[in-house]
C-alpha cells in the first residue's frame, strides 16, 4: 500500500527529466498520473505502468487556458477527480540568456506566460474537482536562482521568484476548502544533453563546490519532497517554500 493510494496526480513537463522522475515516484506510491506536456510523454507512461502504476498523456500548452481546461478535462474523464497538481513545466533550457538590457520583450513576456501564467492557469483549471472533494495538493516548482541572484537570467529569475508570492497568496485563498499550496526549489541539475549545450562545460562542477554534500544533484533527489508535500504527511503544511540544494552556500 502506498501513501497515495486513490489519488490522480497531474504533473505539467512531464515528458522528460525531473519531471518523468516526479511522474514515476508519484506511480510508485500508488497515485494514477497524467503527464502533461507539450512534448510526447510516451515514454513516461511507459515507465510508470513498467513499475507497476497507471498513468496516461495530455498535449498541454500551459500557457493557453482552453488547453488546461483540457488537461483538467481529460483527466476527470480518465480517473475521476483531481487531488495532486505538480506544477513543473518551465520555460527554461531554450530560454535566451544576456544583460538584462538586452532581454528581448518577447522573451521576458515568454517567460511569465509560461513559468506564471502557466501555473496559475493549472491551479485554475483543477480547482473545481479539488473543491468538490474537499482536498488538494499543489506543489509549484521554483528555483534555487531567486536566492542566489544569478546575473544574465533576469527574466527567468523574476518568473520564478512570482511564484512564491503566488504560492503564499493562493494557499490563503483555498484553505478553507482543504488545499495546501507550497513551494519547492531545486538547484541545476543536469538532466537533459539540451540544458548541457546552453551551459558552461564546468557549470555542474561550480555549482557542486557550493554545497554541503558535493555532488551532482540529481532528478531523483527531488521526488522526496513532491512526495511529502503530495502525502497525507504534509497535511498541517501550506504557503511554504522548501529547498533542495545539498546545503547550497548561496554566495
Amino acid at each position: 500500500m502506498g501513501s497515495l493510494d486513490g489519488r490522480v496526480a497531474i504533473v505539467t513537463g512531464g515528458a522528460r527529466g525531473i519531471g518523468r522522475a516526479y511522474c514515476v515516484g508519484l506511480a510508485q506510491e500508488g497515485a494514477k498520473v497524467i503527464s502533461a506536456d507539450l512534448a510526447d510523454s510516451s515514454e513516461t507512461v511507459a515507465l510508470v505502468n513498467q513499475a507497476g502504476g497507471e498513468a496516461d498523456l495530455v498535449i498541454t500548452d500551459v500557457s493557453d487556458k482552453g488547453s488546461t481546461e483540457e488537461m483538467a478535462r481529460f483527466t476527470m474523464e480518465r480517473f475521476g477527480r483531481i487531488d495532486i497538481l505538480v506544477n513543473n513545466a518551465g520555460y527554461f533550457v531554450t530560454l535566451k540568456r544576456g544583460p538584462w538590457t538586452d532581454i528581448p520583450v518577447d522573451e521576458w513576456d515568454k517567460a511569465f506566460d509560461i513559468n506564471v501564467r502557466g501555473v496559475w492557469l493549472c491551479c485554475l483549471a483543477v480547482f473545481p474537482s479539488m473543491k468538490e472533494h474537499g482536498y488538494g495538493k499543489i506543489i509549484n516548482i521554483t528555483s534555487n536562482v531567486i536566492y542566489r541572484g544569478v546575473p544574465n537570467f533576469l527574466h527567468y529569475s523574476a518568473s520564478k521568484s512570482a511564484l512564491i508570492g503566488l504560492t503564499r497568496s493562493l494557499a490563503k485563498e483555498v484553505g478553507e476548502f482543504g488545499i495546501a499550496v507550497n513551494a519547492v526549489a531545486p538547484e541545476y541539475i543536469p538532466s537533459s544533453p539540451e540544458l548541457e549545450k546552453v551551459n558552461p562545460p564546468n557549470q555542474d562542477e561550480i555549482v557542486v563546490q557550493q554545497r554541503i554534500f558535493k555532488r551532482t544533484q540529481l532528478p531523483e533527489d527531488m521526488v522526496g519532497s513532491i512526495l511529502f508535500l503530495a502525502g497525507p504527511g504534509s497535511d498541517f503544511i501550506t504557503g511554504q517554500s522548501l529547498l533542495v540544494n545539498g546545503g547550497s552556500c548561496f554566495v
